[in-house]
């Protein structure tokens, strides 16, 4: 408490001054005082929070505005500087050295003592918070554009631009970084504008556009120096010369930069530094919203696009990006087409003649008609756009993706139809073109998906879509997309009989050994064992429709007698058996069935037939995951109040189990034990536990 007094001491000066120049009253600065002491007691904890003095600053920033205010108000603005003046914002900075001690290695702690410095108009003061901080991170890219900003703010271009090429040095991989030395250095060429502006120098002529006057005078000049040139000595039309070649190279080097040179040399720089498609993308949005001259802002996008032509001559997005350039916001009419067209032009004769990434390509085309497809312009364009589309699916290359693309399109925007050639321009035409396409590229999960979602969209009942999911899964038997083939009729197949979803998914689980990778077999084997388990459930159980997941339709239990239980529990381990032998469940599987079982559990003398039902899913899921089983199956008989079986089964897993596994086990059930403070003593009592 020493030191809660030594700072009580020090705000006595502060605030006898505010009360004597009646900003605060004598209550209000006992206040004062006392929410201080609650502050500083928190602050001299042995273990301190951040939060506590942020919270501490917060509230010494809110003194100091009410009291500016009051001042303002009392108009005591005028009034001889006193301690009160600055002792609040001292306090402020105090508050945050003192934090900075224990808390080094928080950036954001460094910014909000920048900001705050900044806020208050110490200059010198953020010169030195900054410095502090990049000896300590010097890898942290926000502190040096914070540092680099304070700099421009106060007409320090070159400490600025010193400091940005100390962090790129440090962080050549920062897309911030270069962005903001772009940034930085356009500045620096709009405020050499301005300047020369008022001095009179037309930046686009040099000093030959001063004006009428200048120019008068220059006439004046050349016609004295032509009448001189004859006296003259030799030496000095050597000088005269040498001063006319020296004006020359002055003139020459501030069109130059007015033109942009220096932000060229930087964004080469950073192309040979980064060379990624994201600092481009970056670049570009700074220039396009940069307030400068237009002439200067296309020349430097000019730049910037045969530098990433250069770069990445056959990166999908930057050829989109260079194809789109002149598509800006807010073009109209004749524009519009134009840049669309040329636009689209572009794109098309890259996807032709890049066969090396054509799926990348195409995919960045089929992006780009995407995109103004749904964009509200007139449906001749977005005709032209997917009539353009259809001329490149018909190539004998082309990718599946234009053809799915394409046929999404065609579905999804009936209104183009008009627009498009005679053999995409109906419904009929467009099925018959999904089938083509699916005949061209067989295994393309992609394009099967699209004739799916079209054929089930456009005709009349479920055998049409059914059959082609068949051929679909005939067809797709390895690569990324065979999950999403073999899935995607589950949920429409879903059958009102049980018993006719069974077979259905018996069907699926036998036709699945046709997928000849291995990743994506057992994929499809888990979701179609974990649906196929639920359905057997619900068939032995005597359901009349099948529930899905978490939806199961139970019968009135307390009309089952004894028997009738035990016959259905019969079944149902039959069923787990027959899941067992016939088929390949993972943990996942039998996860799943264990779930489904107990939350089918009956209560009273009716629930042992259930328990054994869930012991003999834990029998075969233990064998793939015995942490996860054998918790979950003590946890399912303690919460039944069969204790001491738990207990034992916990116990009788350590002979199968490594000793990293039962202390997994050990670890789980004694949080079983516990569990909330009014359920500890239920738990002990079923355990026999005193």
């Amino acid at each position: 408490m020493e030191r809660v007094h030594f700072q009580q001491e020090q705000m006595l000066a502060e605030l006898k001054d505010l009360v004597q120049r009646g900003l605060f009253t004598q209550k209000e600065a006992k206040q004062i005082l006392q929410k201080r002491t609650a502050f500083e007691t928190a602050l001299v904890r042995r273990v301190a929070k951040k939060g506590d003095f942020l919270r501490y600053a917060a509230y010494e920033m809110g003194l100091e505005a009410l009291r500016r205010k009051r001042v303002e108000r009392l108009k005591q603005d005028t009034a001889p500087p006193s301690v009160s003046d600055y002792a609040l914002v001292r306090r402020q900075f105090h508050i945050f050295e003192r934090a900075l001690k224990k808390f080094k290695g928080d950036v954001g702690l460094w910014i909000q003592y920048v900001r705050v410095a900044k806020k208050e108009r110490a200059r010198a003061l953020v010169g030195r918070i900054t410095a502090r901080a990049l000896q300590l991170h010097p890898n942290v890219p926000a502190l040096y554009i914070l540092a680099a900003s304070h700099e421009l703010q106060h007409l320090s271009p070159s400490t600025a631009r010193a400091l940005l090429q100390r962090g790129i040095r440090l962080n050549a991989d920062s897309v911030e970084m270069w962005r903001e030395y772009v940034r930085m250095e356009l500045g620096f060429v709009e405020s050499l504008r301005r300047r020369w502006g008022v001095l009179g120098i037309d930046v686009a002529q040099g000093d030959k556009g001063k004006g009428k006057e200048m120019e008068k005078e220059k006439a004046i000049d050349e016609g004295l120096l032509a009448f001189e040139d004859e006296a003259m000595g030799e030496g000095e039309d050597v000088q005269m010369a040498a001063d006319q070649e020296e004006g020359a190279e002055d003139e020459a080097a501030r069109r130059e930069i007015m033109q942009g040179a220096i932000v060229k040399s930087v964004m080469d720089n950073a192309a040979k530094a980064l060379p990624k498609f994201e600092l481009f993308t970056s670049l570009h949005d700074l220039l396009v919203i940069y307030p400068c001259p237009p002439e200067l802002r296309d020349a430097l996008l000019e730049h910037l696009f045969v530098l990433l032509r250069s770069t990445l001559p056959t990166d999908p997005a930057a050829i989109k990006l260079s194809a789109t350039r002149y598509l800006t916001p807010g073009l109209k009419g004749e524009a519009l087409i134009d840049a669309l067209k040329g636009a689209n032009e572009q794109l098309v004769k890259a996807v032709r003649d890049n066969s090396t990434s054509s799926s990348s390509l195409a995919a960045a085309y089929v992006t780009f008609v995407k995109e103004w497809c749904e964009k509200d312009v007139d449906d001749t364009l977005k005709g032209y756009l997917v009539a353009s589309l259809h001329m490149l699916a018909q190539r004998d290359a082309a990718s599946a993706a234009l053809m799915a693309a394409e046929i999404r399109l065609l579905a999804s925007y009936p209104q183009i139809h008009p627009f498009l050639p005679p053999s995409c321009n109906s419904i009929p035409h467009i099925l018959r073109l999904a089938r083509k396409y699916t005949r061209k590229a067989s295994g393309a999960e992609e394009m099967w998906i699209a004739r799916l979602e079209l054929e089930s969209q456009f005709t009349e009942g479920k055998e049409a879509y059914q059959a082609t999911w068949a051929e679909a899964r005939e067809a797709v038997v390895e690569g990324d997309g065979v999950t999403t083939v073999w899935l995607w009729g589950l949920e429409r197949a879903r059958e009102a009989d049980v018993e006719a979803d069974v077979e259905l998914l018996e069907t699926l689980l036998r036709e699945s050994k046709r997928i000849t990778d291995p990743a994506a077999w057992s994929a499809v084997h888990e979701v179609l064992l974990v649906r196929y388990a639920a359905a057997v459930l619900a068939l032995a159980d005597g359901d009349v429709a099948r529930p899905g997941p978490g939806e199961r339709s139970t019968p009135d239990r307390a009309q089952l007698g004894a028997a009738t239980a035990a016959a259905r529990a019969g079944a149902r381990v039959q069923r787990v058996r027959h899941i067992a032998t016939s088929y390949l469940p993972s943990a996942k599987v039998w996860a799943r069935v264990f779930a489904q079982e107990a939350a089918a559990m009956q209560s009273g003398l009716q629930g042992d037939a259930d328990l054994k039902v869930l012991e003999e899913v834990y029998e075969y899921w233990r064998r793939e995951d015995g942490v996860a089983a054998t918790a979950e199956w003590a946890k399912l008989l303690l919460r039944r109040g069969k204790g001491r079986e738990a207990q034992a089964a916990v116990m009788r897993a350590r002979s199968w189990l490594t000793a990293d596994e039962s202390g997994e086990v050990e670890r789980r059930w004694a949080i079983d034990l516990e569990g909330p403070p009014e359920d500890s003593g239920a738990a002990a009592a079923a355990c026999n536990i005193r």
